[in-house]
């Protein structure tokens, strides 16, 4: 039924660009993050630290866009910086 009516029409019109946005923010964010895992992993603290910036970056990007909430970026951003600076203080 909304989609006869022009406000509808609009309304689903902006959804599905959102959604995009989203989906292309979020897919990026996971990749950047898998990324920084796998060189914590890998013990590689220097490529770690390099990729944490990228990360915090991301997900900073995804709060001012309304993807995830500033306090799961706040707590994401403090346990990758807890298990780099472990990671650097080990090496």
């Amino acid at each position: 039924m909304a989609e006869r009516i022009k406000s509808g029409i609009k309304q689903n019109r902006q959804n599905m660009k959102r959604r995009e946005r989203n989906m292309a923010v979020r897919s990026s964010l996971r990749t950047s993050i898998k990324n920084l895992l796998s060189s914590i992993g890998d013990k590689d603290s220097e490529k770690s630290q390099s990729l944490l910036k990228v990360v915090i970056r991301s997900l900073d990007k995804a709060v001012t866009k309304g993807v995830i909430h500033k306090r799961k970026a706040s707590r994401y951003i403090s346990r990758f910086s807890r298990k780099v600076n472990q990671l650097s203080a080990a090496s």
